[in-house]
């Protein structure tokens, strides 16, 4: 799962990242939590024929999906995450998946692994550096009283082998050559983007082992980031495979084949 991230770069960093042609100014932000407003992106309007723009708007919305026929959502479980193997079944999320697939950027996450009995997280941050996107589902929901709040989920996958020693899910990452199929919910079902769905490359992200300071919402400052020293069991080595037993000779003597 993915229950806290980050978004460090500037607001043309993400434009750029994005093709977004509009952003109003924001912070960095280090510790982004469930029910605080997060930056996502969907199609917009189409462009006028000769347009070189791509038609994506970004907006705030709040980390946590409302599905639109819940009737009090207080009584539901805060659903900042989606599987991807599933979503396009399930009816909380089925109709997102289908009309309302956006880009959440982000500098990267945070997971816990359970280190002599304590919860130790870790920063997972792109090798690279830079930017990813995340895959998100989007939904407006309407209260009784006619107000209304749009609201989003992170989608997530099976972790890769270097971090599934950590957690066993991560969040889905959309590649930047494909931003535009996932996003074109006028011609593209969920089953024609359900490759994006899968594991990210591995090594994508490096684990930097960081402070107990994430564990609290109120610490927003870099310092959270800081890597720590902790003694953390490497991944397990994939199983050797046993060589298979040569056949019974007739005699004694080693064989060419």
């Amino acid at each position: 799962m993915c229950g806290r991230f980050t978004l460090m770069a500037t607001p043309d960093q993400v434009a750029l990242f994005l093709s977004l042609t509009d952003l109003e100014d924001f912070p960095a932000r280090y510790n982004i939590a469930p029910t605080q407003p997060i930056l996502m992106v969907a199609a917009g309007h189409p462009q006028p024929p000769g347009s070189n723009l791509p038609d994506r708007i970004a907006m705030l919305v709040r980390w946590g999906l409302i599905p639109r026929w819940a009737k009090d959502p207080k009584s539901l479980s805060l659903l900042i995450n989606a599987r991807s193997e599933t979503a396009d079944e399930r009816g909380t999320f089925k109709a997102a998946m289908r009309h309302r697939r956006a880009l959440i950027p982000a500098s990267g996450f945070y997971e816990w692994k359970t280190v002599d009995k304590t919860k130790q997280p870790f920063f997972m941050r792109p090798r690279d550096g830079g930017l990813v996107a995340f895959a998100g589902l989007m939904e407006t929901y309407a209260d009784p009283n006619g107000s209304e709040i749009d609201t989003g989920a992170i989608l997530t996958t099976a972790a890769t082998p270097d971090i599934a020693h950590i957690h066993d899910r991560m969040p889905v990452v959309v590649a930047p050559r494909d931003f535009a199929r996932w996003l074109d919910c006028r011609t593209l079902e969920p089953r024609d983007v359900a490759d994006i769905m899968q594991p990210p490359l591995p090594a994508l992200f490096e684990a930097i082992p960081v402070s107990d300071l994430v564990n609290k919402v109120t610490n927003v400052g870099p310092e959270i980031q800081e890597r720590v020293a902790v003694e953390v069991p490497p991944p397990p080595a994939p199983p050797k495979q046993s060589k298979p037993s040569r056949p019974p000779q007739d005699d004694d003597q080693f064989s060419l084949f």
